[in-house]
């Protein structure tokens, strides 16, 4: 048996069992890496085990479906019952394609490792690509500059990227020594602590369906936005208008890593929230606001403080997902209640639950993340220092130049939306009823709030763009679906509308760029293309944001 170790060494293992290959790695092996925080710990031990492997050590080489169902073989396989002997423990999601070995923690030692089984799905295509069919010392190679960049995988890429939202901000920390110079566990500042929010706590209108603080409403009962907060992505579209129609292009323009440039110097809540009457809005204040917004005319906002004329059947709402003008009070999340004011209108919330307790917990997640993604595309040369023409040029076919990094990158990007969704997490498996608590709840990191602040923000700052686009350019979308906007253009490049002058991007409009926030080119299609898609599916308003990428339409994308 070998072991192809990240930065190219392979070693010889002895180990003939899962519980010798454990106590070899930590003893024999020098693997790990350091805490990404002071008060943190080093990160558990990460060993990858090939088809080769899993039959040496007497695992399957693939789970049945029932245990594919079920996320782990059975409690009495040979080799938990080896691990047993041995005194080594499993966590509760037991021994499946993310298995945790571990015995309790003595003193400042910890001994854990973590197991990632690829023929077990533990590498999700849909994030990792084809990285769980790469020989051993390549898929060293891309784990390893992940595990350098962003942090030592801990299960798929959703829960690494909570996980490294604990990491950077370790719930408890030693206290100044007291009276008989012991120091004791205390709250660490800034994290969201180590015990989660009682379910009975949340305010009702944060809550997803089925959460045990709503467990005395109706089965059946729907929740409308004045009862329930309702922040999510974009997915609007509208009908072409006979001039866009003259066009010949539709061109796709995506918003790189917009939720972690959303969640960038976001002021979210820490604790528990605080149930307040008619409160004076404050957008400096975390929470959610109870107001009527659909006295905001987009047919004159305030632009860079000046008020401008817009067409605003062209427009998306910027307060509801579907872009639809709302018709009367609904929960909003600070930054949207804020973007009202921005516009030039005034607010007057009816009741708010705000967070007094609060901060920018995301901002070193955010900076891990933005450095790692960054780091990465220079890797396939794509700098952030480039020219707008020398960036769409280094797009072009980038992920050919190095196919593992490129799997990096998308893992990367999964890390970040996957993270943030956990936030939000929903019951999962068998035997779950509405009203009662599952298991996401237990966590701190529970936080549908943030979830909630951080889609908010990055559907602001989109909107934001297209208003400051369409008052400088007279020129409108098409369509938007999350974090991609489509527009027409005579022709097939970002640049043949976006207004550069003398290489200067329109302040504060979409400017080329590998950065968070900035657009690269997501895909060119005809307008021709788009009006026939939309004749074969007898859908004038079909997102064509959806398929701009490679023109590909089929009948399972049609509908809701």
């Amino acid at each position: 048996m070998l072991a192809y170790c990240t930065g190219g060494p392979v070693l010889d293992v002895p180990a003939k069992s899962i519980p010798a290959l454990v106590d070899w790695t930590l003893r024999e092996a020098k693997l790990g890496q350091p805490k990404l925080a002071g008060p943190g710990k080093d990160a558990d031990l990460l060993i990858v085990l090939t088809e080769a492997a899993l039959e040496r050590y007497g695992l399957p080489v693939t789970l049945t479906e029932e245990e594919k169902h079920a996320g782990r073989i059975p409690e009495g396989h040979k080799v938990i019952k080896q691990l047993v002997r041995a005194e080594w423990k499993l966590t509760k999601r037991g021994f499946g394609p993310w298995a945790r070995i571990y015995r309790p923690a003595t003193g400042s030692e910890r001994a854990c490792v973590q197991l990632c089984i690829p023929s077990w799905n533990a590498l999700d295509t849909r994030h990792w690509g084809a990285a769980g069919q790469l020989p051993p010392a390549e898929l060293a190679r891309v784990l390893g500059v992940y595990a350098s960049r962003v942090m030592t995988p801990r299960g798929s890429t959703a829960v690494t990227g909570l996980e490294l939202m604990t990491a950077l901000h370790p719930p408890t920390r030693a206290s100044q020594p007291d009276a008989d110079g012991k120091r004791h566990s205390e709250h660490h500042p800034g994290s969201l602590g180590k015990d989660a929010i009682d379910p009975m706590n949340w305010p009702p209108c944060e809550v997803p369906d089925g959460h045990p603080v709503l467990k005395d409403l109706p089965r059946f009962h729907v929740r409308g936005p004045e009862v329930k907060l309702f922040e999510e992505a974009y997915d609007w579209a509208r009908p072409m208008t006979d001039a866009e129609c003259t066009l010949r292009y539709l061109v796709g323009i995506d918003v790189n890593m917009a939720f972690a440039a959303g969640a960038n110097g976001l002021n979210v809540g820490l604790g528990e929230a605080t149930h307040v009457k008619a409160p004076a809005f404050d957008p400096k204040l975390p929470g959610s606001w109870l107001v009527d917004l659909s006295h905001v005319d987009l047919s004159k906002v305030k632009v860079a403080k000046e008020w401008v004329g817009l067409d605003d059947s062209l427009l998306p709402s910027p307060f509801t997902p579907k872009g639809e003008r709302p018709d009367g009070p609904a929960w909003y999340a600070t930054p949207t209640v804020a973007y009202a004011q921005e516009l030039g209108y005034d607010v007057a919330p009816i009741e708010a639950w705000v967070r007094y307790d609060n901060g920018r917990y995301l901002d070193g997640w955010y900076n891990r993340l933005r450095d790692a993604y960054l780091a990465t595309m220079a890797d396939l040369g794509v700098d952030a220092d480039l020219a707008p023409a020398g960036f769409l040029a280094a797009m072009d076919g980038y992920k050919d130049r190095d196919p593992d990094l490129a799997i990096v990158v998308s893992a990367i990007k999964a890390t970040v939306k996957g993270g943030l969704g956990k936030l939000r997490e929903r019951p999962r498996g068998e035997g779950w009823r509405p009203g009662e608590p599952w298991r996401a709840l237990s966590r701190p990191t529970w936080r549908p709030d943030i979830r909630a602040a951080v889609i908010s923000r990055t559907r602001i700052n989109l909107h934001r763009k297209i208003v400051r686009h369409a008052a400088f350019t007279g020129q409108y979308p098409v369509a938007i679906l999350s974090d991609c906007v489509v527009y027409t253009a005579d022709g097939t490049s970002p640049l043949d509308f976006l207004p550069y002058r003398e290489g200067k991007p329109l302040p504060g409009g979409f400017k080329l760029g590998i950065n968070p926030g900035l657009v690269k080119h997501e895909g060119t299609q005809t307008v021709l293309w788009g009006e026939e898609v939309r004749e074969q599916f007898n859908a004038p308003e079909l997102n064509l944001a959806r398929y701009i990428k490679d023109g590909t339409v089929t009948d399972a994308d049609n509908g809701e």
